[in-house]
């Protein structure tokens, strides 16, 4: 049994409290908040400077992409960063295994305890076999060409069922609206069966995706036409958004969103990767757009990023928007565990077992840029 009090207590669930104490189990099960440090012993009190709230949910991640880290020059835009993917088999298996285990260490020396990670490939299944963290994992799918969608499908779900099989959380879905023709869209919800709790795409990524289905032009148009893509792409959408009317009755998690506007947002998820934005686009999106109740936070991959840190994405959030330190949090933890149906995470509600972070070095009720997580849990 523990008892931890800090400054502030964030239980997420409920409203902050200050020097408030958070009961848990020695297996880390939250078994009560306390309002008043002093009701409890002084020798079984354990206290610490800066805040404690729940364990981070990294929403949006591409952990098979770690060995990528350096490779894709910042600011260059979305078709050169595309280019550098393109060298991902340039590299070793062991290569690739090591820096995936590099990538999931760094996550939980970080906060994190759950990832909604996109796989292309199983090369991350080995290391998620050894359940460090919770994997929300999505089978991402994109396919420009109509003669291979069957092909495209057959591949997805035998990667889909290796995961399931590993008794893990998996899920086929789209790339992106660009990368993805209506038939492929609906061979994808096809696959949907009960397991299939969320969907998730990558959404208005680039200024070249708007101007793709607004205009029928820009250069992401141009990219499509040379390599003969399916032009239903484009002709069967008016703007970027329309993919998600191909997919209904789902909960989706919206990815990006870089150049959305406020009528675009709808009642789904949403999932902002400020750093990995700023990396490939140099921009951020317009947060005041978002309900902050359904925005949640990724870092997106070593190979648009410099470190996996919800804590580093959080910090530029706050340098962009007025949002406070509850709200924050809530994006950081909450809002994820919700999207992607972990229960037993996002709060400190009594029964849960969400980890415990301690974030130091803050100034009041702010991040500083030397804050950093103590996990205690």
């Amino acid at each position: 049994m523990r008892f931890l009090t800090a400054d502030f207590l964030y239980p997420l669930h409920t409203s902050p409290k200050k020097e408030g104490v958070l009961q848990i189990s020695d297996k880390g099960e939250v078994i009560a908040i306390l309002e008043n440090k002093t009701d409890i012993p002084k020798e079984k009190l354990e206290v610490f400077e800066g805040i404690l709230c729940p364990g981070f949910v990294n929403a949006h991640c591409h952990l098979e992409l770690s060995h990528l880290l350096g490779i894709a020059k910042k600011g260059r835009g979305f078709l050169e960063f595309v280019g550098a993917i393109k060298k991902r088999d340039a590299f070793s298996k062991l290569e690739i295994q090591e820096a995936i285990e590099r990538a999931e260490m760094q996550m939980i020396i970080n906060g994190i305890v759950a990832v909604g990670d996109i796989c292309n490939t199983t090369d991350t299944l080995l290391q998620k076999q050894k359940a460090n963290l919770y994997y929300y994992n999505f089978i991402e799918t994109f396919q420009v060409h109509e003669d291979m969608i069957e092909q495209t499908i057959k591949d997805a779900l035998q990667i889909r069922n290796e995961f399931r099989q590993a008794k893990m959380k998996a899920t086929i879905v789209p790339h992106s609206p660009f990368s993805v023709p209506p038939n492929l869209t609906e061979e994808i919800a096809n696959t949907f069966d009960e397991d299939d709790e969320l969907l998730t795409v990558h959404l208005q990524e680039t200024k070249a995706e708007n101007q793709l289905f607004e205009n029928k032009s820009g250069i992401l148009f141009d990219w499509l036409q040379k390599m003969k893509a399916n032009t239903e792409i484009w002709e069967k959408r008016e703007k970027s958004t329309d993919v998600l009317e191909e997919i209904v009755n789902r909960k989706i998690l919206i990815v990006h969103n870089t150049f959305a506007k406020k009528k675009d947002i709808t009642d789904n998820y949403y999932c902002t990767c400020p750093k990995a934005n700023l990396y490939i686009e140099n921009t951020l999106p317009d947060y005041s757009i978002f309900n902050t109740d359904k925005l949640c936070i990724g870092t997106d991959s070593l190979a648009s990023n410099n470190s996996l840190s919800i804590l580093e994405e959080l910090q530029i959030i706050q340098e962009n928007t007025i949002f406070d330190l509850n709200t924050l949090l809530k994006m950081a933890s909450k809002n994820g565990a919700e999207a992607m149906g972990f229960k037993n995470l996002g709060t400190f509600e009594k029964g849960k077992i969400p980890g415990v972070n301690l974030i130091k070095s803050m100034d009041g009720m702010k991040f500083t840029d030397w804050s950093f997580i103590e996990k205690l849990n």
